[in-house]
């Protein structure tokens, strides 16, 4: 009885310590892979509101404060950004938590907005030293599950396409895309969504930087109309928080305040805050 007591034990602590070596497997296998793909690309910032070029694996919080044409406030906690995961080579797949808006406007209420996903791969590049380019196409799907008209009517795809160039200390990143409702398109119409950001890189992590916001609105109510905003932000890219150069935890910040240029708005500024956690 003893021995088999003894067998029981011997067989229980083997097992147990079989999931902790394909944990160990898995995890290490998955940071290889997240370090090869990325030190192919070039190692430009993720601007404050134009899509990375690249393809990234954050942890990203949000904010953001506008400043509307009827004199109203709203902030926005979370800013539809959330988990950015590279699961598989020149592969990223993006998780965006429905953020909470809050209105200072008493006739409009509080709430949730939409939850999205998207799936971004990368098509060329190549790091600073072998030709300093990036280019990527991501396809979004959005979720009306906003509460409270704190959302969309009608559920979305985004396909966009993003190219980066480098020249130097700096770079520009540009993205293209188009939101196209699932369903009632005649009512809401579909939009075009164009992103600019020319970046600068001071002393090793600091990155200034220039962006052009732009929607156009084709059919639906704003049928016609376009929304530009001229973006002034900064990005701090990155802060190790471990010596060891294969560790890739880090802490990134950055703000950008977007200031309305079109006669057509629905906000006159829009002050955005980021944090990241590269992992």
């Amino acid at each position: 009885m003893k021995r088999l007591v003894t067998l029981f034990t011997f067989a229980i602590a083997a097992l147990s310590a079989l999931p902790c070596a394909s944990q160990k497997t898995f995890f290490s296998a998955w940071e290889d892979r997240v370090r090869s793909t990325t030190a192919a690309q070039p190692g430009w910032a993720t601007p404050v509101i134009t899509t990375s070029s690249g393809i990234v694996q954050l942890v990203r919080p949000e904010l953001t404060h506008s400043y509307t044409p009827t004199h109203y406030v709203t902030v926005n906690y979370g800013n539809s950004k959330g988990f950015n995961f590279i699961p598989y080579y020149k592969t990223e797949v993006d998780v965006y938590l429905p953020p909470y808006i809050v209105h200072s406007n008493p006739n409009v209420r509080d709430g949730a907005g939409d939850f999205s996903m998207a799936t971004k791969y990368r098509l060329f590049a190549a790091n600073e030293k072998s030709g300093n380019y990036s280019t990527a196409v991501q396809l979004m799907w959005t979720l009306p599950t906003g509460s409270y008209k704190n959302g969309a009517k009608f559920a979305s795809l985004t396909p966009t396409f993003v190219g980066g160039k480098g020249f130097g200390i700096f770079d520009i990143q540009s993205s293209i895309g188009g939101l196209l409702p699932v369903h009632g398109a005649g009512v809401t119409g579909r939009t075009i969504l164009s992103n600019t950001a020319v970046q600068c890189k001071l002393a090793k992590i600091y990155w200034p930087e220039v962006e052009l916001n732009s929607t156009f609105y084709v059919g639906g109510p704003n049928d016609g109309r376009n929304q530009t905003f001229i973006t002034p932000g900064l990005m701090i890219n990155k802060i190790k928080l471990t010596h060891n150069p294969k560790n890739r935890l880090a802490l990134i910040f950055g703000a950008g305040m977007q200031i309305a240029t079109s006669q057509f708005h629905t906000c006159n500024h829009n002050l955005v805050l980021t944090s990241r956690i590269a992992f």
